[in-house]
């Protein structure tokens, strides 16, 4: 039984060992897998030609009662709402090509978190998207998100692992602790 549980132990700790480098790199593997295209795309829907030219697109997902009152007419857009259109497109363009790179990964991940989590509430309140529950034996909105929200944790926590850009830039410019 000793044998066993040595066997098991020595097993842990080398796959201890390696999770700083898989854990994040796998993290953003996936992220690269699931999510870069669904946000690329998104954004590309949200623009008229250029990122400073909203579509109906963008109108009707963001602001989908404005726009169902406006007649999806995009002249009808305030300052504010060209803004956040704006922004909000601009965040699905860059966060995900920051995470794709592993460049300023963990303020990259939080920003998507956030960009998920202000997308559900729209989805929830503007789309009347149910949300679902928890532990559900389908998957829900809120199952979805959460799977989303973990995998950006990780790179939050763990950062974007060895194979990125901010490793790079952390070998080639040592910060010296204070």
């Amino acid at each position: 039984m000793h044998a066993v549980v040595s066997i098991y132990q020595t097993q842990a700790n080398r796959l201890d060992r390696s999770a700083d480098f898989i854990l994040p790199t796998l993290a953003r593997l996936v992220f690269v897998a699931v999510l870069l295209v669904y946000y690329w795309n998104s954004a590309g829907l949200k623009i008229e030609g250029s990122i400073f030219s909203p579509s109906a697109g963008a109108f009707a997902q963001i602001f989908p009662k404005a726009a169902e009152a406006a007649l999806y007419d995009v002249s009808q857009l305030n300052l504010l709402q060209r803004l956040i259109i704006f922004v909000g497109t601009l965040a699905e363009y860059v966060l995900p090509t920051l995470i794709l790179l592993g460049l300023v990964t963990r303020l990259a991940a939080l920003g998507t978190l956030g960009f998920i989590w202000v997308q559900t509430l729209v989805d929830v309140t503007g789309h009347e998207v149910e949300l679902g529950r928890l532990f559900d034996t389908s998957i829900g909105l809120v199952d979805q998100r959460l799977m989303w929200s973990f995998l950006l944790l990780v790179l939050m926590f763990k950062g974007a692992g060895p194979l990125s850009l901010d490793a790079f830039l952390r070998r080639l410019i040592p910060v010296t602790p204070s």
